[in-house]
């Protein structure tokens, strides 16, 4: 009777203690749900002129699966970029022919450039879930046209500096990286 008794009271401490941790741990993540999910389809690129980093660009690919096979949504991404040198202080996300010359820094999603790139303020509510965002940063939604392709690289490039390539999938990207075995 007393194995009984300590047996079940054993059972029920350990039920009601990991109960309130694991309920406190699961609020946690639904509140920082979109966070996470963001935080995956980040990726950052460095542009380097002789061992110091000339600009840095972050982006996080905004994308949601659904269940229609003919998605041709665009594909959108919120782009920070950070420039080392003051008077570099310039993207150019739509590149005509004739700023190209002018432009520095290219950003490309598959040699295609961007449709729409709209400016966010720093308390913009697109920021809230994006880990990246910092006081000294430039933030944009930058949309491309829609590419059918599952796995897919944006190009952040400049003359002076070089290339470098971010890539992104519409699925989890260990779909596509090698087996260890």
């Amino acid at each position: 009777m007393l194995r009984l008794f300590l047996g079940f009271m054993t059972v029920l401490l350990l039920v009601s203690c990991t109960s309130k941790k694991e309920e406190a741990l699961l609020q946690v993540y639904t509140d920082k749900i979109n966070y996470h999910k963001h935080l995956q389809q980040t990726e950052k690129a460095i542009l380097y002129d002789n061992n110091a980093s000339a600009a840095i660009l972050t982006a996080s690919y905004l994308f949601a699966p659904t269940k229609d096979k003919n998605d041709s949504r665009p594909e959108v991404f919120i782009v920070a970029v950070q420039f080392d040198d003051a008077e570099s202080q310039s993207i150019d996300f739509k590149a005509s022919k004739v700023t190209e010359a002018q432009s520095e820094f290219i950003l490309t999603l598959e040699g295609q450039k961007a449709s729409k790139v709209k400016s966010l303020a720093k308390g913009d509510a697109r920021l809230k879930d994006i880990s990246f965002v910092t006081p000294w940063g430039k933030y944009y939604e930058v949309t491309f046209p829609h590419t059918a392709k599952k796995q897919f690289k944006l190009n952040f490039e400049s003359k002076s500096y070089g290339k470098s390539t971010l890539s992104f999938a519409k699925v989890a990207k260990f779909v596509y990286t090698k087996k260890g075995f």
